[in-house]
């Protein structure tokens, strides 16, 4: 079963919760979108960075998800964000994940996230740990 699939069947109660949208899942590209609701903005009505950065965690558990075997799992052991603009709220911003190293101990991910008109908004370079 691919990963989209077994997303459908069983949501990420975390990702539910941010509205997360993933539209591709594949082991070497996660594609997803979030819209900026108020409840994750800071002031003045923007997407918090702490919100931003959880997605793309989220996009970069996935793509290490997408290339375990069976019986691994992943967490996160090291994420660095560069926050390039504001996504203000009701933007719908995108998060495009591919890899930069796909190891068997660990995996690192660099996340675009982007907004409506392709506008950088942050640089998300993750490590997964393969457990």
């Amino acid at each position: 079963m691919d990963l989209l699939s077994r997303l459908k069947e069983h949501p990420l109660p975390f990702a539910v919760l941010l509205g997360i949208e993933v539209l591709s899942a594949a082991p070497d590209r996660v594609v997803a979108e979030m819209v900026v609701r108020e409840d994750l903005c800071t002031k003045p009505a923007v997407a918090h960075g702490g919100a931003v950065m959880a997605f793309a965690d989220t996009l970069g558990g996935l793509a290490t998800a997408a290339n375990l075997k069976e019986g691994q799992r992943t967490t996160t052991i090291e994420s660095k964000t560069n926050f390039v603009a504001a996504a203000p709220v009701g933007a719908r911003i995108r998060g495009e994940t591919s890899p930069v190293h796909r190891g068997r101990r660990t995996m690192v991910w660099q996340t675009r996230v982007t907004s409506e008109d392709g506008k950088l908004v942050a640089l998300v370079t993750q490590t997964q740990l393969v457990l």
